[in-house]
Order: C-alpha cells, then structure tokens, then sequence
C-alpha cells in the first residue's frame, strides 16, 4: 500500500477553503449517560478509526498537488484528549467550549482529527469530535463516527471487525491521464457517481445517465442539457436573499446552543395529519424560530426568505463507507417573512417538492471540482458567487433510532454541524436519534450572540401546529386563511395540549 496518495480535486477544495473566519471542520457533540472510561475510549478509537489510514496521514502540498502523505510521528494521545470544563461544568459551560473549538485550527502539520472528552457536573461525560472536511464530508464521518459505536456496552473494543476492513477508504487515488481532464470534470460527478439511490434528478436525470449507453439519444441529451444549462443560469443569477440580521462580516468568535429534545413521533404525526414530512414540518419549525427571533429583535420582515445551503448525499450505496466528500448543494429559502405557521408549513413543502426535480446537488459538486483544480484565488471567486446570496448551511441528519454504546458508555444526546464557507455565519444542524429530535445551531458573535434563544424557540413554533391540529376542524387545516383569526389570543400550546390529552 501507497503512503503517499493525492487529494481529490474536490477535496483540496475544502482544504483550501480554510478561513480564520470559518474554518473547514465538521463539528460533533456526544453526551453520554454517566461517565466515560477514557483508556477504553482512547482503545476503542486506535481498535476501529484507524483501520481508516485517512486518520494517520497528513495533507502536503508540492508544486503539482496535493498529497495524503503518512505522518511519520503519529501519535494517539495528541488526537484523543481528556479535557476539562470550567465550574460550575453544565450546559452552558459545555456549549461555549465547543464554541471555542469551533473557531481553533486543527494542526496541519498532524492528521487533522481531534476528540475531546470532558466532564460534567451531573457524573456524565460529553465528547466534542472535530475532522476536517478535507478528510469527508458529512456522510461519510458519520459512518465513521457510527463505526465507533455498538448496540450494547459489553461489545467487543476492536467492534469484531477483521483487520482489513474499510480497504476501499485506504485506496490511492488514480494519478493519471490529465489529458481528458474536461471531459471527466464535466461528465464524472454527473455521471459515474449519480446512481439510482440518488433521488435529486428524477425522471430527467436516469435519462441523462442512459446517454453514455446510447449517444443517439439526441432528443433525451437536449431535454437533459436544458435542464442543466436553467440551472446553471439560475445559480449565477440567483437573487440576493432577504438582509437580516444573520448576514454580515463574520469574525473568529462563534456562539454554540442546542435544544432540548422533542418527540419523533409526535413530529411524524403532526406532519402526517397536515399532509407533509416530518423534513417539512421541522424545516417550517426552524423558519418559525428563525423569524420569531427576529421579530423579537423588533427587525421588519416584510415577506422575506432567507436561503439555506443543504448538503445532498451524492453516494451510491456501495460507497457509503468511502471517505472524501461525495455531495452536492441545494439552496432551500425559509419562508421567514409568513406569519402564518399553516402557511409556512405549506410553502415549505412547496419548496422542498420542487427542489426534488433539481439538478443543483450534481451542478454544485462539479463546481466544487473544478474550484479545486483551478488556483486559489479562482476558488475564492467562486466561493464568494455561492456564499454571498447564502444565510446559512442547514444538515438534516437522520441517526440511530435506538441507544447507542461508545466505549460501554451509553449515548444520551448527538449533535453535528457541518462548516459555514465564505461569510455565511449561522450553522443550523438537525438530528434525530433515539426517537428524538434536537436543534442546534451555530452562529457568530458578530451577527447571533446568544443562539439558545432561538433554539429555545423551535418546541414552541412546532407547538402552534400542534395546537392547531388538536383544536381545529380538520376539514380547515388545508387552507391556512380560513385558521388566520384563530392564531391570536389564545392559550399556550402547551396548555391547549393538556386540555385535550387530560396530560398533567
């Protein structure tokens, strides 16, 4: 096996993306039940994460490219430390570590991974996870993350795993033939990674990938091609969205919060009442929280929207394990500026059905291709085309929905944010696990100095669908006028529930 492997063109995208401001790292939050042993965790780690050799190399550049070159020194204890918590060590004091080491660099000159384990207060432990997205993307480190993790306490540190597993992370990457490098850059991230998991494309996109098959399908590569060349046109002329308060110069402080859990299943049954997903209900339930903030802050709305970056897993099933970022964008606007909860409900799930026809995940990840092909100061232009018109990345992350064991410690909570490129400063991140569903957010000082009280916010805004399904005639929640005077002068959803339910 190869110690020097090259980076990906779009992986030195990443790598190169790096800003004091935003720095290119995937940020994760454990917190267990209890406390954790931290030999068997450190053993744990070495047993399973390092099988990736990703993990024990260092990113190098020379005059042709760049390079994952093995770190010679590699060392455990500098990736795995035990740190500790200002007193009194709860929510808050956690929270704001984890701002800390959102806006610290990894060190280049190690593998750019790092675990933090701490202590809280209440006898339980938490994790903060930092890797660098030039290693993978979202998916990708979720697996890997997950990998770590078992079903039970007493399962084995090494996970059962033979040595020789996750080769196909470890394989160099192909070094020839440059010379038809257009062609792949233009037809690969569209093509040969797309398959029919994907379900961003439609019927469209299975016809464009037949065309490689059958050339003389002309008519099919016109339709196809038009499509792309709209959204093309479309992302360079995408307007600016709505100034708020969320958009600004970000600086090196960032503010970290995340909320309490909320059931699942009453997510599911809501949405499934109102006719929407439970992705539609809790992204119209963010755009809530997002807009009750603001107006709280006295800002005028008018019927604005801001626009969200989305990752789109771009991986077909039998790569899910690959490191390396294999994803697209989509930009999703949240209705903020619609009063309404109904209404916003229902333009949310407007928006996200005709997101569903797009080409933007495969177009994104070609220009993210070609960024990192071309020099330096081309990628920034590019970066700052898409971040300008951009208020934040949004993941929805969809985790184990029983308990899960990291080193015999049973995990209570699991957050994860992805990174905000250019000068987008709020991070807002969405998973579920264990039947429950949590909302984080990350944002800097200088735009969001104090993040919980919007996370505190979405309970409350998912409560107003709730109140209006449990208080309404069903047969006037398909027209959200026809609820408009209801919506004032009423009791708390909270309270309205326990009135019907007969709950205490």
């Amino acid at each position: 096996m190869t110690s020097r492997q090259r980076i990906s063109h779009v992986d030195t995208a990443w790598l190169r993306m790096d800003r004091p401001e935003n720095l290119m790292q995937i940020l994760g939050v454990m917190v267990f039940k209890g406390r954790v042993d931290a030999e068997r965790l450190k053993r744990t780690i070495a047993w399973r994460m390092l099988r990736y050799q990703r993990f024990r190399q260092i990113a190098t550049e020379d005059s042709d490219a760049w390079w994952w070159v093995d770190d010679p020194d590699f060392d455990i204890d500098v990736h795995v430390r035990h740190s500790f918590l200002p007193a009194p060590r709860g929510k808050h004091e956690l929270q704001k570590f984890v701002a800390e080491m959102a806006s610290t660099p990894l060190n280049p000159a190690r593998p750019r991974w790092e675990f933090n384990l701490l202590e809280t207060a209440d006898g339980n432990s938490a994790l903060v996870v930092r890797i660098h997205h030039a290693i993978g993307d979202g998916i990708a480190l979720l697996g890997v993350i997950q990998s770590l993790t078992d079903d039970r306490a007493e399962a084995p540190e090494d996970g059962g795993l033979p040595a020789t597993s996750r080769a196909s992370s470890q394989t160099p990457e192909h070094e020839g033939d440059q010379d038809d490098a257009f062609w792949r850059l233009v037809l690969e991230p569209l093509t040969d990674i797309a398959s029919a998991s994907i379900r961003v494309g439609g019927h469209l996109w299975g016809q464009y990938l037949g065309l490689r098959n059958d050339p003389a399908r002309l008519r099919d590569y016109a339709r196809v091609a038009s499509a792309v060349a709209q959204e093309v046109s479309q992302l360079a002329l995408m307007p600016n969205d709505t100034p708020t308060r969320y958009k600004g110069k970000p600086g090196t402080v960032k503010r970290v919060a995340w909320s309490e859990p909320l059931l699942l299943s009453d997510i599911k049954a809501v949405g499934k009442a109102l006719g929407c997903s439970v992705n539609d209900t809790l992204l119209a339930s963010v755009a809530g929280a997002l807009r009750s903030y603001l107006v709280a802050k006295g800002d005028h709305l008018g019927s604005g929207a801001i626009r969200a970056m989305v990752p789109v897993n771009l991986r077909p099933p039998g790569e899910i394990d690959d490191l390396g970022n294999r994803f697209g964008l989509v930009a999703l606007e949240l209705p903020i500026g619609i009063a309404n909860p109904l209404a916003r409900l229902y333009a949310t799930r407007a928006r996200m059905a005709a997101l569903k026809g797009s080409y933007q995940a495969m177009l994104t990840f070609s220009i993210l291709g070609a960024a990192g092909m071309a020099p330096k100061f081309v990628e920034d232009q590019i970066l700052n085309l898409l971040t300008s018109k951009t208020t934040a990345v949004m993941t929805n992350v969809p985790g184990f929905q029983q308990p899960r064991y990291f080193a015999g410690s049973e995990i209570d909570q699991q957050m994860v944010w992805v990174p905000q490129a250019g000068d987008i400063g709020m991070g807002v991140s969405i998973l579920s696990y264990n039947g429950r569903v949590q909302f984080g957010l990350i944002t800097d000082r200088n735009m969001v100095d104090d993040p919980e009280q919007i996370v505190n916010r979405l309970a409350v805004e998912f409560d107003k669908l709730l109140w209006l399904l449990l208080l309404e005639p069903w047969d006037r929640l398909s027209d959200p006028d026809a609820v408009a005077d209801d919506l004032a002068g009423q009791p708390p959803p909270r309270a309205a529930k326990r009135r019907m339910t007969g709950a205490p």
